[in-house]
């Protein structure tokens, strides 16, 4: 599972919000699928740049996600290393691309965890509720102590 991350829990809002909200969604568009649309809010990309860079290599995102190296240099996998970087695990593409992490589909009732990949109304939920879930496992690793050290540091900062 991807480490909660607050660029990653904002890519994730942020793109399901573009989702809900009528933006270009195309199952078949590598820029405009489900990863892409993440990639796109965090790589800053365009929905073509991503696709143009996909079209360079063969497969979808699961395919392309399984044959990373990212010692590369090949334009997508600077997308993927990205995309890590903000947080995702290779295996959170795959996830995300057919809304399977049974983490993530737990976080929905019985009658409610049968989502179909291609639609946007239900990648739109999955990338909310996976938002939530690693903003809840973000906010168990904050303790009030570090918080106040924080503060601590921050005034004894405006101060020198």
């Amino acid at each position: 599972m991807a480490k909660p991350t607050a660029k990653l829990i904002n890519a994730l809002r942020e793109a399901a919000n573009k989702i809900e909200n009528g933006g270009n969604y195309q199952w078949g568009h590598m820029g405009s699928c489900n990863c892409g649309h993440l990639a796109q809010e965090i790589t800053s990309m365009t929905k073509a740049e991503i696709h143009q860079y996909a079209m360079r290599r063969y497969g979808d995102w699961t395919e392309q996600s399984q044959d990373f190296c990212e010692n590369s240099g090949m334009t997508f996998d600077l997308i993927i290393s990205e995309m890590i970087a903000a947080g995702l695990e290779l295996q959170d593409i795959r996830h995300l691309e057919k809304l399977s992490d049974k983490k993530v589909l737990k976080q929905f009732s019985l009658e409610e965890r049968n989502l179909h990949y291609n639609k946007k109304e239900d990648v739109a939920k999955y990338m909310h509720a996976w938002a939530k879930l690693l903003e809840e496992k973000m906010l168990e690793k904050i303790s009030i102590a570090d918080l106040n050290k924080s503060a601590v540091l921050a005034y004894q900062r405006e101060k020198v």
